[in-house]
């Protein structure tokens, strides 16, 4: 794999996991780094997020707009949608 950075912040464990789903099926290389510290017994991601995702520079637009997808669709989760047939 490329050289990797640091491409966006994730805030909890089913973000980073659907997102590395997406990406594996798209085969884009990346890898997710949590910021779970058993010391702190997780203190540290209520402050910080979950962890974030690193991935080589050139796929950080492509990266980008699958979580934008992503998150616009998870943001209607909650929304009812009721049959216009009842």
């Amino acid at each position: 794999m490329d050289k990797t950075e640091k491409i966006l912040i994730l805030y909890n464990e089913i973000e980073a996991n659907l997102l590395s789903g997406l990406l594996s099926e798209r085969n884009i290389p990346h890898l997710l780094r949590s910021y779970h510290d058993s010391a702190l017994n997780g203190l540290w991601q209520t402050q910080k997020g979950w962890g974030h995702l690193q991935a080589p520079a050139k796929y950080r637009e492509e990266i980008l707009k699958i979580y934008k997808e992503m998150s616009d669709q998870m943001d209607h989760s909650d929304e009812i949608h009721e049959d216009p047939e009842t």
